[in-house]
C-alpha cells in the first residue's frame, strides 16, 4: 500500500472524481469537497493548475493527474490512478470539464463546433463508460454532470453549447433509469451564467447582457453538494443552479412553447 493511499484513510473517507479541476467550477467542487472531509481526486489537460491544487489542499487529501477528456485511454490510466490513491473508493464522478465558444453559429470554426460536442458529450459518455466498474464497487455512488441553463431552451449565439447541454440533459435522464438498478444515481447540474474563464465569452451574448453573470463557481458547489449528499425518496435528477434558472425551468414547464420561444428570442436580442 502506498503512501498517499495510508494517508487517504484507505476508502475510510468518501471520494469524488473531478475532471476539469484546475479552475473554475471545477476548483471549487474540490476545495469545498475536500473541506468537508472528502478526498478528493483532480484531473486536467493543466498538470500544474491541478498539482499547485492538491498542494494547497493538503497532503493526503488529494490526488492528480493529466486526463484529457476526450482519449478513453487517458481516463483509464485516470481512474485506475484515481482508485488507487482513494483506497479503492469511487463515491462521486464529477463531469465538469467543458469548452464554450460564443458567437453567431456560422462565424465559429467548424473546428470548434467538433471541439464542443467532443469536450462537453462525447466525454461524458467515455468517462461514465470506463468508470462503471469502478461506481459499481462503490455502494450509493453517484455521476453528477454539469449541464446549464441552456439546456432549458435553445441559445442563440450559443448553439452549439446548448445544443450539447441538451444532449448531457438526455443523457443524463437515460443514464439514471438504467443504472438505478446498480444503485448508481445521475444527476445533472444546470447553472445559468457563471463568472468563470468562460465568461469573456459570454460578453457578446445578448441574453448574458439581459440577465447578467450573477453565479460564482462556489454558488455551483454549493449545489453540486447538495447533490452529492442528498438523499431522497424520489430522486432528484436535474438541479438548477440560482433564482433565474429555477424560474426558468419552471417557466418553460408550465408555459407554451411559442411564448418560451418569444421571451428567449427577446432575451437575445
Amino acid at each position: 500500500m502506498d503512501k498517499v493511499a495510508q494517508l487517504a484513510g484507505v476508502g475510510q473517507r468518501p471520494a469524488i472524481f473531478v475532471t476539469g479541476a484546475a479552475s473554475g467550477i471545477g476548483r471549487a467542487c474540490a476545495e469545498l469537497f475536500a473541506s468537508r472531509g472528502w478526498f478528493v481526486g483532480l484531473y486536467d489537460v493543466n498538470v500544474e493548475g491541478v498539482a499547485d491544487l492538491a498542494a494547497a489542499l493538503g497532503e493526503g487529501n488529494a490526488c492528480c493527474g493529466h486526463l484529457n477528456v476526450g482519449d478513453p485511454a487517458a481516463w483509464d490510466r485516470a481512474l485506475a490512478h484515481f482508485w488507487a490513491h482513494s483506497g479503492a473508493r469511487f463515491d462521486v464522478l464529477l463531469n465538469n470539464a467543458g469548452i464554450l465558444t460564443a458567437g453567431p453559429f456560422e462565424t465559429v470554426p467548424l473546428a470548434r463546433h467538433r471541439a464542443m460536442l467532443d469536450v462537453n458529450v462525447a466525454s461524458i459518455v467515455i468517462g461514465c463508460h470506463s468508470a462503471y466498474p469502478y461506481l459499481a464497487q462503490t455502494p450509493g455512488a453517484r455521476v453528477i454532470n454539469m449541464a446549464s441553463a441552456t439546456a432549458i431552451y435553445g441559445q442563440p449565439d450559443l448553439v452549439t453549447y446548448s445544443a450539447t447541454k441538451f444532449a448531457v440533459r438526455g443523457f443524463t435522464e437515460g443514464l439514471d433509469l438504467e443504472w438505478s438498478r446498480f444503485g448508481i444515481r445521475v444527476s445533472d447540474i444546470w447553472p445559468s451564467f457563471v463568472r468563470t474563464g468562460m465568461a469573456t465569452g459570454f460578453e457578446r451574448i445578448a441574453s448574458a447582457k439581459s440577465l447578467g453573470i450573477r453565479l460564482t463557481p462556489a454558488d455551483v458547489a454549493a449545489t453540486v453538494w447538495r447533490c452529492a449528499t442528498t438523499r431522497r425518496l424520489i430522486h432528484q435528477t436535474h438541479w438548477n443552479v440560482g433564482l433565474q434558472a429555477g424560474l426558468l425551468s419552471f417557466a418553460t414547464r408550465i408555459a407554451p412553447a411559442a411564448l418560451t420561444r418569444l421571451v428567449v428570442r427577446r432575451l437575445a436580442h
